[in-house]
């Protein structure tokens, strides 16, 4: 099967997002498409698989008018999509089987839904792909990386004509991630075209038959086999990226020391200390303890054991606002879930957290919100019209540069991102890591990666984590990435 698109236009309102497409996908390639966030990707997808309508051009599908008006249609011809935000793809109220068994649930023909006639087919999707998780197992219980994978299960099992994945590595770890390359490699070799968007010149090198660049709606790319990813890199920007190497900045004083903390059930405790002034980069497999560290620091799950001292005084948050209180932020991982509040705009999703300062006589000035988000907007690069546009309308990209002003409004002694390079392309990741190393004077921040790649444009120190146990120290000034490397996959 094959997919022609022809001068495909979208306007939403008097913004023109998609600006005369032209795009061939033939059968048995894996096309990589890379554009900076914003540039209209994501837009392309959702009219391929019929959530948004084309406002000019037309597409042929096989050689026949595919003009599908909703997600269904685009699913009865083989057209499967896997959307970037995990969201869109599961429903977190409902169990692993019935996320997996939810086409067939939606496309009746029978009174009622019986569990066991479909278990062992939602159990074969599930040993597909390697993941091993419950099928009665609720999945907002799980975390971002099996919801993808659970996502990828169900769309991989529709036997697809024609496969989209957007950005489905994000939240994967590198494991994890090798399995869905082998089946996607297998599903190239039956001749199946796969449309690949993803920001990670690792995937793109390891997939990749062809890169397609967007850049503000329009094509300005076409590489084939001799892949030039530098061109690529220019084509997607208009410009070329400057060496992202920097000199290691000398650690301060102590801000956080983390002595016989058991971050995991059963495993050896933690001992670690964050010093002021330095970015300190936690890597390690999904699963190796980096979000529970975190969680645990920012007062949402207990310690179980240990001693926490911040600035020399003891440190027991019990909830997220004793974190706040004491100077210790967070970014969430799940930015959409944890971070940003879809029904608020720009504007009072940086100053949030922060109200009272931005208050008087009991009332927000939102005068003084939308200062403060305008300066956001011009300090970080955000793309947006304004500080009123909806926080929902902005890419994934703005939205974490949105998150990151957000922490960076009030002084604090230790700020904690948690995968915050997911879903942002190259450029929006070196604006982000530009300004966290600007900034990172007067207190600890502390990064928590899959992605070592992510790790080594903006910190100062590696620390490898497995098993909830630190296993590798590396300054960034004086490390080997292949000893890196083989911490993290020895330690697994």
């Amino acid at each position: 099967m094959s997919l022609e698109l022809k001068a495909i236009t979208k306007r939403f309102g008097p913004s023109e997002v998609l600006r005369g497409i032209d795009l061939a996908l033939v059968p048995g390639s894996v096309t990589a498409f890379m554009g900076a966030n914003g540039a209209g990707k994501s837009t392309l997808v959702r009219i391929i698989a019929g959530v948004h309508t084309a406002t000019a051009g037309s597409m042929r599908l096989d050689g026949r008018t595919f003009a599908p008006t909703s997600p269904s249609d685009a699913l009865r011809a083989g057209v499967v999509v896997v959307h970037q935000i995990i969201n869109e793809n599961v429903v977190l109220t409902m169990d692993v089987l019935e996320n997996l068994m939810i086409d067939r649930l939606c496309a009746g023909g029978a009174p009622f839904f019986r569990r066991a006639a479909h278990r062992d087919a939602a159990q074969a999707m599930l040993d597909r792909i390697g993941l091993d998780v419950s099928l009665t197992a609720e999945l907002g219980d799980l975390p971002p990386a099996d919801r993808q994978m659970v996502a990828i299960a169900r769309a991989l099992a529709h036997d697809p004509k024609l496969l989209i994945l957007d950005e489905p590595t994000s939240a994967l770890s590198d494991t994890e991630a090798e399995r869905l390359f082998t089946v996607i490699e297998g599903l190239r070799d039956q001749g199946v075209p796969i449309l690949y968007i993803s920001h990670r010149m690792g995937d793109i090198r390891r997939l990749a038959d062809r890169i397609v660049t967007l850049r503000d709606g329009r094509i300005t790319g076409d590489f084939v086999v001799p892949l030039d990813y530098d061109a690529a890199v220019r084509a997607m920007l208009g410009m070329a990226l400057d060496d992202a190497a920097h000199a290691r900045v000398p650690a301060g004083d102590p801000v956080l020391r983390i002595e016989g903390l058991p971050v995991l059930r059963g495993t050896a405790p933690l001992n670690l200390t964050l010093h002021e002034g330095e970015v300190t980069a936690i890597v390690g497999l999904v699963g190796a303890g980096k979000t529970e560290l975190a969680e645990t620091l920012y007062g949402q799950r207990r310690a179980t054991g240990g001693r926490l001292t911040l600035d020399g005084a003891p440190y027991a948050p019990v909830h997220p606002s004793d974190a706040v209180g004491r100077g210790v932020f967070m970014a969430a991982e799940d930015r959409s879930g944890g971070s940003i509040v879809p029904d608020f705009d720009l504007s009072r999703n940086v100053t949030l957290p922060f109200l009272g300062a931005f208050s008087g006589l009991g009332l927000v000035r939102r005068g003084r919100e939308r200062a403060r988000a305008a300066e956001a907007i011009e300090g970080l690069g955000i793309v947006a019209q304004g500080p009123d546009d909806p926080i929902a309308a902005l890419s994934g990209g703005n939205q974490q540069k949105v998150v990151l002003a957000r922490w960076l409004t009030a002084p604090c002694r230790l700020l904690m991102l948690d995968e915050p390079f997911q879903g942002v392309d190259i450029a929006a990741r070196r604006d982000i890591g530009h300004a966290l190393r600007a900034t990172a004077g007067g207190r600890a921040t502390l990064i928590l990666c899959a992605d070592l790649d992510e790790a080594l444009e903006v910190a100062d120190r590696i620390i490898v984590l497995s098993h909830g146990a630190v296993v590798g120290e590396h300054s960034i000034g004086d490390l080997s990435r292949a000893a890196i490397v083989q911490q993290m996959s020895s330690a697994a």
